[in-house]
């Protein structure tokens, strides 16, 4: 019988991941940033993560999901990770966590 996976663990171990992967021009990393909208588990998990941008202009728009993609692929039990983006909403200041608005000095 195939092991049962907590999919609230393994979401918790997504966010872990997420939380290591950075804008490079803002010493912040993009969960914190406000950048991930949604991150959907299904029950083969695969995973599908909806997030934004600082802007559609961005520097890192072609390298930044592909890292997301990659980092979260690398999770034991994950069997697929696909990242989309979206632009609606599109990302705000307001968007970001306290934690994310104390490191910057906008608190």
């Amino acid at each position: 019988m195939e092991q049962e996976i907590d999919t609230n663990e393994l979401g918790e171990s997504i966010v872990k991941i997420l939380k290591t992967i950075y804008d490079p021009e803002i010493p912040v990393d993009i969960y914190e940033l406000g950048l991930i909208y949604d991150v959907m588990v299904n029950t083969d998990y695969e995973v599908k993560i909806l997030m934004t941008l600082t802007s559609p202009n961005c520097p890192v728009a072609e390298s930044l999901p592909r890292e997301v993609e990659e980092k979260v692929k690398s999770i034991e039990n994950v069997k697929d990770a696909e990242v989309e983006i979206t632009f609606d909403p599109p990302w705000s200041k307001e968007l970001m966590s306290e934690e994310a608005k104390l490191e910057l000095g906008m608190l």
